[in-house]
C-alpha cells in the first residue's frame, strides 16, 4: 500500500512540474498567486501521501505548516489587491461636524 502512497505522490509532483511552467509563463499578479496556490496545494497532498507512505511523523508537520503559510499568503494578496474602502456618507459627515 506505501507503493501506492508514493507513486500518487509522485504523479502529484509531475502535475507540479506543469503548474511551475504556468507560473514562468504568467504575466498577471492573479495569475501567478493562483499558481503559487496550487503549488502549495499540491505540496501539502504530496506531503500527506509520503506520510500516509512511510509514517514519518515530521512529514505531517511539515504539510500542516505548508497549509498555514498558505492560508497567511492567500491573506496577505487579498490585503495587498483589495481596493480602498469608501467612507459611507453618514461617518464622513459625522467626522466634519463637531457633536453638540
Amino acid at each position: 500500500m506505501a507503493e501506492t502512497f508514493l507513486g500518487c505522490a509522485a504523479c502529484l509532483l509531475a502535475f507540479a512540474a506543469a503548474a511551475l511552467v504556468r507560473l514562468w509563463r504568467s504575466r498577471g499578479m492573479a495569475d501567478q498567486m493562483m499558481a503559487v496556490q496550487l503549488l502549495g496545494s499540491v505540496g501539502i497532498a504530496v506531503l500527506l501521501l509520503i506520510y500516509a507512505g512511510t509514517g514519518a511523523p515530521a512529514v505531517l508537520d511539515v504539510a500542516l505548516l505548508l497549509a498555514l503559510l498558505a492560508a497567511f499568503a492567500a491573506a496577505a494578496f487579498h490585503s495587498v489587491r483589495a481596493p480602498p474602502q469608501a467612507e459611507p456618507p453618514e461617518t464622513a459627515k459625522a467626522q466634519r461636524s463637531p457633536a453638540p
